[in-house]
């Protein structure tokens, strides 16, 4: 009986571990788009400067918060890994 407690709990501690991290899990490309403010099928140079615009407000150095910043930096990651490899 203590082992299945024990399974229980780890369980438990996983899941909440594994979603505490929105950075671990995928964005649709759309929503990265969207929260970017840039067309899906934007080229890497466009992607990285609407990056910067928006880390820059979202930071929490600059007054902002780790899960805005978080979700941008996800974006822009999803972005990114959806462009051809030259």
């Amino acid at each position: 009986m203590k082992f299945v407690a024990l399974i229980v709990v780890l369980a438990i501690l996983y899941w909440l571990f594994r979603n505490s991290f929105p950075a671990k899990r995928g964005m649709p490309v759309s929503e990265a788009a969207k929260l970017l403010g840039i067309d899906a099928d934007a080229d890497a140079e466009t992607i990285i400067a609407a990056h910067k615009k928006l880390i820059a407000k979202v930071h929490p150095d600059a007054g902002g918060n780790a899960e805005l910043a978080s979700r941008v930096n996800l974006a822009r990651d999803t972005l990114l890994k959806q462009l051809p490899k030259i």
